[in-house]
């Protein structure tokens, strides 16, 4: 496809939470989560959580929600003003990246173990796309460093690396402007800040720190902050590449090793952000809607490892997607980073393609499966 033209998004339907599905342990004030090491709790601990309950980040809100795939929603927990991204431990404790710092939830018991502030300066604790703080978040697969990328407004970003043991920020490295996605190799030995307003990924290799940055711009650079047809997720293959889906014209295959990218056709036709691979290599890709005339309506791409396709059409505008632990059903959160979000998740039927709602927090974007 030619240049595009930016679009207007078509209005949205808000889907309301049914009557008597909202927790209240998370109250309707503005009070900032405790600090790191405070823990606190608005309610006594309910029951565990069983696996299998979806968590999401209320990125309209304050709060992060716990919701049962086949009921909806179960309980919140405040973290702080627009959490962005989330990302869960074998030890059930979950990290969530929001404008004021890195939040700690015990998810099993559900209460806020207490909030890090980020040592990068990122201005007010603001809400919307362009606010500043924390936005993609990864855990290293041994556990002890959660690495966040802080968005500093007008400003290249910073990977900040948490000590999950001590809950202090011990190093920060510069990356790309807005870091939409941080990804990490299957053996943790580099780390990966996906940067949407510098068309890039920065590679930082974990044991010595030292970065290489990334040019992954399949349709060039012109247009500059205000071009559309930027990196937004990326998903890390087992071979070590990263998988950056475009626009759903455009996969481009970046391998760290060598820097080089290539690029592969797909065939959803619309603007695209989540991305997320299943157990069996199968590549989930969220399509957010039209930005264009001629754009296509919201999807989601199962690409299979061959490379095949099959698009789901889905209702409205979505972002992000995590895949069930047997790899059959998909969950896509409605949140969207820009206008026309909703307040659900659409379940995903890998095989059948079949969809159904399901009403979850205020605004849900990250997403992950207990």
């Amino acid at each position: 496809m030619t240049a595009r033209a930016r679009g207007v998004l078509g209005a949205v339907a808000l889907v309301l939470l049914a009557a008597g599905c909202t927790s209240t342990s998370a109250s309707g004030s503005t009070t900032p989560a405790p600090e790191a090491g405070e823990v606190t709790s608005s309610a006594p601990a309910p029951a565990r959580t069983a696996q299998g309950t979806l968590l999401v980040a209320d990125f309209g809100g304050d709060t992060v929600t716990f919701v049962d795939p086949e009921r909806g929603p179960l309980d919140s927990v405040k973290v702080g003003t627009a959490p962005y991204g989330l990302v869960v431990g074998k030890d059930g404790r979950a990290w969530v990246a929001t404008a004021e710092g890195v939040a700690v939830v015990d998810t099993k018991t559900r209460t806020n173990l207490g909030r890090i502030p980020y040592t990068t300066k990122t201005g007010p604790a603001t809400t919307g796309e362009y606010r500043g703080g924390g936005m993609g978040i990864a855990l290293a697969p041994d556990g002890e460093h959660v690495y966040v990328g802080v968005n500093v407004p007008d400003a290249k970003g910073v990977l900040e690396i948490i000590d999950t043991e001590t809950r202090k920020v011990t190093d920060t490295i510069p990356v790309g402007r807005r870091p939409f996605d941080v990804d990490v190799s299957r053996d943790g030995g580099e780390v990966y800040a996906t940067a949407h307003d510098s068309f890039d990924v920065t590679a930082v290799r974990t044991d010595d720190l030292t970065a290489r940055r990334f040019e992954v711009a399949p349709y060039g650079t012109e247009g500059g902050l205000g071009s559309w047809l930027k990196p937004h997720y990326a998903a890390v293959r087992d071979d070590g590449k990263l998988l950056l889906p475009f626009e759903g014209e455009k996969l481009a295959v970046l391998d760290p090793r060598t820097g080089r990218v290539a690029v592969e056709p797909m065939t959803a036709d619309t603007h695209q952000h989540g991305a997320q691979l299943t157990p069996d290599g199968t590549l989930l890709v969220v399509g957010t809607g039209p930005i264009g005339s001629d754009d296509h309506d919201a999807s989601l791409t199962i690409r299979t490892a061959d490379g095949k396709e099959r698009v789901v059409p889905l209702d409205g505008p979505h972002e992000d997607v995590a895949v069930s632990r047997d790899g059959r059903t998909a969950y896509v959160t409605g949140g969207f980073t820009r206008d026309g979000y909703w307040d659900g998740i659409t379940v995903v039927d890998l095989h059948s393609g079949k969809t159904h709602r399901l009403p979850a927090g205020h605004r849900p974007l990250g997403i992950a499966v207990l």
